[in-house]
This record gives C-alpha cells, structure tokens and sequence, in this order.
C-alpha cells in the first residue's frame, strides 16, 4: 500500500495534479470541526446515533489583505480565524447536545402520560376537560451569534491573559522576594496589610532578570499542565479528547494518501506536530526567550509590554510549528515541539470507531466545498488508486 500511495504521488507530480492541502481540526462536543484551506465542516454524534453537520466556505481574508500572507503576521490572522471557528463549532455542538435533551425530555413526558392512560379503568379520566394556560413569553431578541462569538473571544482573551501573564508574574516577584533573590521593598511599619501587598507586586526589581523569565515562564506552564491534567478527569471532557485523538487520527490518514476510513485511521498516533497543545506550549517556551529582554521596575510596565508582545510572540509560534511539521526541517525545531507532543498524551485519547467516523465525515464534508482544481486532484486521485 505504501509503495502504491508513492507511485500515485509522482503520477499526479508528473501529471501536474497533486496539490498540497493541509488540513487541521478541533474537537467539540461529540464531535469534530474539520478544517481545510478554504473551507470547514462540523460533524456531530447524536444520541439517536445519527451524525449530523454544517460546512462553510471560509472568508478569504489573505486575498483582501496581502500583508496577512507575511511571515509572523499570518500567525496573528490564523489565531484568530481559529478562535471564531473554534466558538462557532462549540456553539453547534451545544444546539446538538440542547436537542438531544429537549428531545429526552419530551420523550419522558409521553412515556409518563402513557403510563397514566393505561394505569386507570375510568373511561372518563382521559375525557376530564382541561384548560391548560401557558405562559407568556417574553418579547425578547436572541443576540446575533456574530456578538455571541467577539463576545467568547475577548473573555477567552482576558481570561487567558490573566491566568498565563498576570498571575505568574505576580507570585514569581512574590516567590523572588520571599526567597531573597530580589531587593526587598520598604514598608511601613504601621502599614496596613493591602499596603504591604501593594509593595509586593508593584515593585520588580529581582538580582537576575534571566533567572526570573525563566521562573516566570515554568510558572506559566505549570499553570497551564495543572489545568489540562485536571480538566482530563472530568467525563464530558474526556470524551472531547477522544474525539480530539480522532481527529488527529484522521489528518494523519489524509496526509498520508490513505482512504479515509476508521480501520485506516485507527492505525494512525494520536499526536501531531501542529496540534494546538504543541502550538501554546511553544508559545510559552518563545515567551521566556522574547520576555526576558523586559526590565522594567514596576510590575504594570512589565504586564503592558508582555500583552503587547503576545502578537509577535503568537506569530513566531506559528512560523515554528508550521516548520517543524515538515520534514525537512532541523533538530532545534523539532525539539521546541517536543514538550506539546507529551502533553498530548493528556489532551489526546484513544479514539472508538464511531468518533473517528464523525471525525472522517466533518474532513469529506469540507473537502466538498473546496474549489473545484481541487476537486478534479480528488477524483484523479482517486481513480489512480484503483488503477494503481
């Protein structure tokens, strides 16, 4: 099968067919998005065992903005499509799931008043007049999902800022402090205890600022560890990460030309070199290396540079994963990436072959919509299979 998936690989390269579609994904609720260069799809399991989905073309934002095809920039424009795409696949797989229990309900409901109807010999129980009076629904307009998603994204922004910037660099100053490895601030001695905590963290003046981005930035991922580790032994959580393994699985089969199908993807690793855990994770590493040029006394300058160099430190992220994926690429890369692998073994899970055929379908679903080049590369491709 190998030797025949290099043999359609050199014909559509001669033929002038082949065509490089990288594709990525993210796990929902029972389901998978799936992403490919200008399309996505979101495949969801519901508990009657049907997939349902939804599939858009994605907006051509590098076509209206050239400067978003540059390096480091096009991080920036790839993070926060991902976040929007993110939400909107969340949001789905929240209408499925809400429907899935509106229908438990209703189901319920009739099984009840069966029981009742058949529970009882009087003849005119069934016949009782009944007035049934509802309540008035108020007059209220759904927002639009378009605020609902800004809305998500900027409280994801603040929430993250705080846990992953402010907050490490508040109990490393602390920590610098307590242990001498910094000038301990002057209080007052009748200082009242906000006083003295306000001289805590408002000055930073540590002996070795490399010493302290690098405290600061193993805090940052202790953080962020702690979180994912404690997030994986929750159930509904679980279960996203065993969609997440799947889809995974399924990139891996379509990157290595194989039919798309669960037995082809079961065979496949769960961790991948652009998995979005490998993404922040080299993030926080790019971070220690670009925070450690910030010397400032007080602890707002520092917190204002820091988010303000997020951008830059987002976009030379992005430049590392996407060349670590490939396979030429060196030893320095691969190993920066080598942490977010790890850390997959937690926020990945061993898939069953009903999420990998949710996971199959959001991929084909968003293939359909790719342009049309594209398609005649599928078909050809597919027809060489069968030839080969």
């Amino acid at each position: 099968m190998k030797n025949n998936n290099r043999k359609i690989k050199f014909l559509n390269l001669f033929l002038g067919l082949q065509k490089d579609l990288i594709v990525g994904g993210q796990a929902v609720m029972e389901g998978v998005m799936m992403r490919t260069p200008t399309a996505y799809a979101i495949a969801c399991r519901k508990a009657d065992g049907s997939i349902v989905h939804t599939s858009e073309v994605l907006p051509k934002w590098s076509d209206k903005h050239k400067w978003l095809n540059l390096p480091v920039l096009r991080g920036g424009a790839t993070l926060i499509q991902s976040m929007a795409l993110g939400i909107k696949a969340l949001n789905f797989s929240a209408e499925v799931a809400h429907s899935d229990m509106e229908a438990q309900e209703k189901s319920k409901i009739t099984e009840t008043q069966a029981v009742l109807a058949d529970g009882t010999a009087d003849e005119n129980f069934t016949k009782a007049p009944v007035k049934i009076t509802m309540p008035e629904k108020a007059a209220m307009k759904k927002p639009s999902q378009a605020a609902g998603a800004v809305g998500s994204i900027i409280f994801a922004l603040f929430f993250n800022v705080l846990l992953f910037i402010v907050a490490p660099l508040v109990l490393t100053n602390v920590l610098f402090i307590w242990l001498g490895w910094a000038q301990s601030p002057a209080i007052l001695a009748d200082a009242a205890w906000w006083q003295t905590l306000k001289v805590y963290v408002w000055e930073v003046k540590p002996d070795s600022w490399i010493a302290f981005n690098l405290i600061d930035g193993l805090v940052r991922m202790l953080f962020f560890v702690t979180m994912i580790f404690s997030m994986s032994y929750l159930k509904d959580i679980r279960r996203v990460f065993e969609y997440h393994g799947a889809e995974h699985k399924t990139v891996f089969t379509w990157e290595k030309d194989l039919d798309l199908t669960p037995t082809n993807a079961a065979q496949q690793r769960r961790q991948h070199p652009r998995c979005g855990t490998s993404f922040l994770m080299v993030v926080m590493l790019v971070a220690i290396v670009l925070f450690s040029v910030i010397k400032f006394d007080t602890l707002w300058l520092n917190l204002v540079v820091r988010i303000a160099l997020m951008p830059l430190v987002a976009g030379l992220s992005y430049e590392i994963i996407r060349y670590a994926a490939k396979k030429e690429s060196g030893a320095i890369f691969k190993f920066m990436t080598i942490p977010g692998l790890w850390l997959q073994n937690i926020t990945t899970q061993e898939p069953d072959k009903e999420q990998l055929e949710v996971a199959i379908r959001a991929l084909k679903e968003s293939l359909k919509l790719e342009p049309a080049d594209t398609e005649e590369v599928l078909v050809n491709h597919r027809e060489l299979e069968v030839v080969v």
